[in-house]
Formats: C-alpha cells, structure tokens, sequence
C-alpha cells in the first residue's frame, strides 16, 4: 500500500546538513516527495510503500546529523500525488528569517583527516569545514543565514568549491563557510606593530617562535588566543606579568586525549565532553607529574584543558609538536576578548610579541566555554562558544522578554516562544570595552532572532550598569527581579518545573529586598514571587570591596561577632600573626558601623573559612580562597560535619555559625589538619541546609529543592548537599545547561518577568470585566 505522510520538523535543522540527510536517507528507502525551509524549521512529504515510509519516520530523529537538534516534529497523512523521485524545493528568503542558527563546532573528523592528507586539495588548509563543523554564530552578520549574510560573502566560492555547496549529495551542501586554498581566506603572520612578516609558511613560523619561548596572539572562532608554551615556565610567567593576571589559571590546550591524559586524570564522562563538538574548556584534577610549569595554574589542584576546535589550531599544535599550549582569551583581565586583527594590535600592544591572523572577519566576540564534571554530570561553569546560541527549551510559551543579567559574568537571555536565547559571556561590566559588548549583543541577538521584547527585567541592584541600561532603554514594561530569586527561575527553568519549590541560593553577593547584601538564602519561590524562609546571619562587611579582596576581614568580622574582642586571645595561628594595628582600626570600623554593611553571603563565610585556618588572607581573582578551601579536602573518608545554629526567627530560621566556627578554633588549636577541618567545615553547611529544607517541607508540604548561585561550582559541596537531600526523600534540581553561577541569572529573570507580567495583565483583564 502507497500512502503519504506529511512531516514538520522545528528546531536546529537549517544549515546543519540536515536536507541532505534526509535526501539520502529517503533515496535509499526508494521514496518520493519533497523537502523544504520553513520559519519553524523544514517540511519534508514523503511518499511510497507504507512500511518504507515508517522506516523513514523511526530512522528521521534517530540518525540525524550531529548539528541538528530536533525540538519538535509532527506526522499527518496526506494524500498521494503523482511524485517519481524525492526532490530539496528551494525557499524563499522570509521563510528563513526565524529559524534557529547553530553554534560555532569544532573541525569535524572527516574535514581533519583531509587536511593532514597530502592527496587533498584542502591538504593543510587552515579554513577547512564541511556541514558537519565549522563557525555559524560567529560569522553571522544577519538573517537569513546564508553566504551574503555571513563574514563569507567577500570570499566567492570556486567553481569546484560552488559544485559542492550545490550538490545535496555532497558534504559541503549549503556549508556556508565552505572555501579552499582557491578562493577562501588565508592566513599571515605580522610583528607587533602589525606589519606583515613574509614566510612561506606563516603558521610554521609562529610554532617555531612558541618554541622559543616568545607569546603569539592566535586569532581563532570568537577572538584572539594569547598563545605560550605551557612546559616553559618563563614564558608562562612573562604571559602573567604583561597580562597581569596574578594567579587566576590559564587554560591549556592539547593535540588529543592522550596528551589530556598524561597531565590529567580523566574518567569516561571527562573524555567524552573533551571530545565532543563544543570542544569547552575542562576543568580536570592535575597528575602531579605533568609536564606542565606550575606557573599555569598556581596553588591550583585542578587545570582547564580543551582540545583544538580550528584547522588552525591543529595545524599549529602539529607544527610544533606541542604537548600543551596555553591558551588564554586575548584581553587585559576583565576586558572582552579582542576580535579584529588592527583592534587586536591596538588592545593587545606590549602583550603579544607576534600577531597569527586571518582575513576572515569574526563578527560576534564568543569567549571559550568551561564545563566540570560532577558526578558525572557536565555543569556549565560559563556557558559561550560551542552552545550559544543553542536556545534552553522551556515548559510553556512565554512573551518576548529582554533579561539584562547582573554585573559579574554577566550574559542577557531572549525569549520568544518556547525558547530562552542566552548570550554568548559577556563578562563583568565594569569597563567600556565590556559595557560596549554587552550592548553589541543585545542588538545581535535581538536582530538574528527578530525579537522586538515587550518586557525588560534587570536585577534590583540601582548601581549596575545593566540595571540602568534597562531603565533607560524604553519602549518595554521594565521589571525588577530580585538577584536570588532569578537564580532559583533559572534552575526551575531549566528542568521544567512549575509551582513552588524550595530554593536554595548560595554565592558571594546579591541585593537583597531588604537593601542589605545576600548570599545565603533559603526561599520558599515559584517565578511569580518567593518568601524569604531562611538565611546566613547577617555580618558586617567591612570595608565592602576591600573585605572582598582580604578574606582575613571576613574572619576578624566573625570573630568578633561571635567572641567578641576576646578573640584576640585565642592561641591560633591566625589570632597570632594579624597586625594588631590594622586589627584595631577594622575592629573599631565594625563597631561604629563605618562603610560596614550587612551581608548574609555564603561566599564571605567561606573566605572567612578559609583565612581562619590559614589559606588565603588576599585573593588575586574572584572566589580563589573558596576554590583554594574546597580544594584542601583530602580523599580520607570522614561525615563530621562543625554543627550550625538553626534559630527560629518571626516565622523564619537564621542559620547562627557561631557553633561551626567554635569547631574550627578548637580543631586548630589540636593541630587537626586543614584538610579535615575543610571537609568538616563543608559537611556542616550541607547537613545544616538539608535540616532546613526538612523544617519546611514540614511547614509547607513542598519536597522539591533547586539548588542554585555560584557557591554550587563546588563539587564537593553540590554532591554532598545533592546526595543528603535525596536520601532525605526530597526532589532535587541542579543546573547542567547554563551555569549555577551569575552566566545563569539572565534565564530566571526573564522567566519571573514573564510570569509577573502575565499575571499583571490578567488582573488588568479581569479589572476592567468588573468594571464593565
């Protein structure tokens, strides 16, 4: 029996190889019919014998190419027609316009094993690419996505190049990027003051100059590499020095799993998401014998390792026969990375000593992705190239919303439909250069996705500059959305959760409603509105940014919160060696309430921590002696944990760590080890959060808990406190698609503008229907 089927299929399915595939795959089935682009995605009618039809329909989802990502498809019988043969039906440009652009992935293996044969007319070719791999996001200028509306459209194709991009048989069918040693673009080598070097083989020279020691600014996908040898540790320190980054690691490049393996140690998920078509940088345990200089990752136990994503990467790696390159964004800290090759000389003046280029413009800055595993799941640390701008699928339609995100690691999120578009990281918007990028991405995004928001939602906090960019833009309904609240929106967000939940945010800063600075909450939250159930006792911050930057603050603020002035008296390392002067005058800021605001931040505990039992007094980045403190536990097997106060307050609890740190002093004056004070000091905030949660799953009946907020970067306390929970019998949600940390935050506050929207227009509705 002949039938029919008709077939919609949303999602990534344009400009991924997918209407070859499909061609194949009906032409092997000896079916006819038709497939085309539309605005959701593509209509495929297929025709022929009914069991063929159903192996097309069983094999359409399952075999597709790596690219693709289905999100939807229907089925519907359709009348025969006359069809002989299965036919791609061109489409017109606006049935474009709204499809989902893929993101930029690393060189597949087919395109790897043509560039490295000699046979191949793309024999070391640097641009190489196919369907299957290549850059998309960033080479985008507009929509549709096609060559004219790329950074391609000043390279035209060859006539063989033009074959292939037009024969749906072929690899390279409608392979935007496509291009060869013919026609496409080339690469140069120049000296810092941008003058190009002539050599035959630019990319050869650059290895040689590595190898000596020397630091080359590499340009790739989404900007510029500062590129090291990472075995020689004066050219790591050099790179330190005039990039001046202290101590923050770099990451590290590496040719294969092999190489991976021999600096660290690897388990199959590590291996898999080094491996896989995003290509993120992965934070692994160091072995202690690598060959690595220490000055990469300094005080650091862990080290961020990817593997090359561009032919020009592989090239260069295999030049030089480099185990590991550093490989660092090419910026001054704090700066977005630099994408243009004069903007490059210009910003990266007195950093790079030569300039590896290409003539193909990169259009959208798109900084590395970071990932780790956590029992054996891969959590975004920062979510960019490689994902963006893969959408988050959501639950429900929502409006169209501008999130504008908060001011560290800060991403914008847009959202139309069933889709939440993040950005690319755009950074800490603390300077101009980051300021600029984060408008350059509201507009690309907002362009690319013909998203005209109807809401903005910006964090409550009246002194970030994305706060006041909302404010001033106009043209929307403008929501506030509370910093923790959004954290635990983005969690519930992403595992398609509705209702209410308890919400459990921890990190190192967050304003709160209150006007005083939070960062251990406990909320009882759904995305219309959240009750403040529980939180860190407040404690005075003194000095703000300078307690920040000095945990050693943060533990005399302790201290002396819970012992008073006689803390001076404790026989403790850290007691004995503080600067009785400066001591003075901080203990004397505290008492008089002097440029000392309160903050129930989990982050300033753990600095607190950390200085108390001598880790870190001073950071050089952000979090250092939280990650320094997770990092001191040992593998020894120990489940005490210091206790914590649980103090009933109003209908609320206070979580008191008056007892925890009673615990810390008297292990230090028994000489117990850092890493066992560590471990218990990690053990105790877990079990004192389960009990919480305990309290009001009894007050309110709720039994699912997002954990959310930047402190849930830490494996050990994430797994711990996971593991606690469910064997507590409670539901819990982490996050793994976008980051715990602020890169996330955008999500939850798009989704609570929405709902509070909606719920203001539906009041607005039913007003007005009594009026009437």
């Amino acid at each position: 029996m002949v039938v029919r089927r008709h077939i919609e299929v949303s999602g990534i399915v344009q400009g991924v190889g997918f209407r070859p595939y499909v061609y194949k795959l009906a032409n092997s089935l000896k079916l006819s019919g038709t497939i085309r682009n539309t605005s959701a995605g593509v209509t495929i009618e297929v025709q022929g014998p009914s069991a063929a039809v159903q192996d097309f329909v069983d094999h359409l989802p399952t075999d597709a190419p790596a690219l693709a990502r289905i999100t939807d498809y229907s089925i519907h019988e359709t009348p025969c027609n006359g069809d002989h043969d299965f036919r791609i039906v061109h489409s017109d440009g606006q049935e474009q316009m709204r499809t989902l652009i893929s993101p930029d992935v690393a060189t597949c293996p087919d395109c790897r094993r043509e560039m490295f044969d000699p046979r191949d007319r793309r024999y070391l070719y640097p641009f190489i690419n196919c369907t299957n791999c290549g850059p998309r996001f960033t080479i985008v200028r507009d929509i549709p996505y096609d060559r004219p509306s790329t950074s391609m459209a000043v390279f035209p194709m060859c006539p063989v190049c033009r074959e292939e991009y037009e024969n749906p048989l072929d690899r390279r069918f409608h392979a935007q990027p496509n291009a060869c040693w013919e026609c496409g673009p080339q690469v140069e080598l120049w000296d810092k003051a941008g003058q190009k070097i002539d050599c035959d083989n630019p990319i050869l020279a650059a290895a040689s100059a590595l190898r000596n020691g020397l630091i080359v600014a590499v340009k790739g996908l989404g900007g510029f590499h500062l590129a090291v040898d990472a075995t020689n540790p004066q050219a790591v320190s050099l790179l330190r020095e005039r990039k001046r980054r202290v101590e923050k690691p770099f990451a590290v490049m590496v040719p294969d799993l092999e190489a991976a393996e021999s600096i660290c140690r690897l388990g199959t998920a590590e291996r898999d998401v080094l491996e896989s078509i995003q290509r993120p940088i992965v934070l692994l345990r160091k072995r202690p014998d690598s060959l690595i200089a220490d000055q990469v990752a300094p005080f650091n136990h862990n080290l961020g390792v990817f593997l090359p994503y561009t032919p020009l990467h592989h090239l260069l790696l295999r030049a030089g026969g480099f185990r590991a390159l550093v490989m660092t964004s090419g910026n001054l800290s704090e700066e977005p990375i630099a994408i243009d090759n004069r903007e490059a000389i210009r910003r990266l003046h007195g950093l790079g000593d030569l300039f590896l280029v290409h003539n193909r413009e990169i259009l959208l800055r798109c900084d590395d992705s970071v990932v780790r595993v956590s029992n054996g799941v891969t959590r975004q640390l920062r979510r960019s190239r490689g994902f963006v701008p893969v959408p988050v699928f959501l639950k429900n339609e929502q409006p169209s919303v501008l999130a504008v995100g908060g001011e560290l690691k800060n991403t914008v999120c847009l959202t139309k439909g069933k889709h939440a578009f993040l950005s690319q990281h755009i950074g800490d918007l603390e300077n101009v250069e980051s300021y600029s990028f984060f408008g350059e991405a509201i507009r690309h995004l907002e362009r690319i996705l013909e998203i005209e928001p109807s809401v903005i939602a910006h964090d409550l906090h009246p002194g970030y500059f994305s706060t006041q960019w909302a404010r001033q833009r106009g043209g929307a309904h403008v929501v506030g959305v509370q910093h923790h609240h959004a954290h635990i929106a983005s969690c519930m967000a992403e595992n398609h959760l509705e209702g209410r939940v308890i919400g459990i945010a921890l990190d190192g800063t967050g304003y709160g409603t209150d006007g005083h600075i939070w960062g251990g909450e406990v909320l009882l939250a759904g995305y219309e509105g959240f009750d403040r159930a529980a939180h860190l006792e407040y404690l005075p911050l003194p000095g703000v940014e300078a307690a920040i930057h000095q945990p050693w603050r943060m533990a005399v603020s302790y201290l002396l919160h819970h012992f008073g002035r006689e803390f001076l008296k404790l026989n403790i390392p850290f007691v004995r060696a503080l600067d009785r002067n400066k001591t003075e005058l901080l203990i004397r800021m505290i008492e008089q309430n002097v440029n000392s605001p309160l903050t129930s931040s989990c982050g300033r505990l753990f600095d607190a921590v950390a200085a108390l039992v001598g880790i870190r007094q001073t950071v050089n980045y952000e979090a250092q002696a939280a990650i320094e403190l997770e990092m001191a536990i040992d593998d020894a097997p120990d489940t005490s944990g210091y206790p914590m106060d649980l103090i009933p307050y109003g209908d609320n609890w206070i979580i008191g760590a008056r007892p925890m740190f009673a615990g810390v002093v008297e292990d230090l004056q028994r000489h117990v080890p850092v890493s066992l004070i560590s471990r218990r000091f990690h053990n105790g905030l877990a079990k004192a959060f389960v009990e919480l949660a305990e309290l009001l799953r009894k007050k309110t009946g709720l039994a699912r808990v997002c954990l959310s907020g930047g402190t849930f970067h830490n494996v050990y306390l994430s797994g711990n406190l996971e593991t606690q929970l469910r064997l507590a019998g409670f539901e819990v949600y982490a996050q793994r698609e976008v980051p715990a940390g602020d890169g996330g935050l955008s999500l939850g506050q798009a989704m609570v503008a929405a709902a509070q929207s909606q719920h203001l227009t539906a009041e607005i509705a039913e007003n007005a229907e009594q009026i009437l």
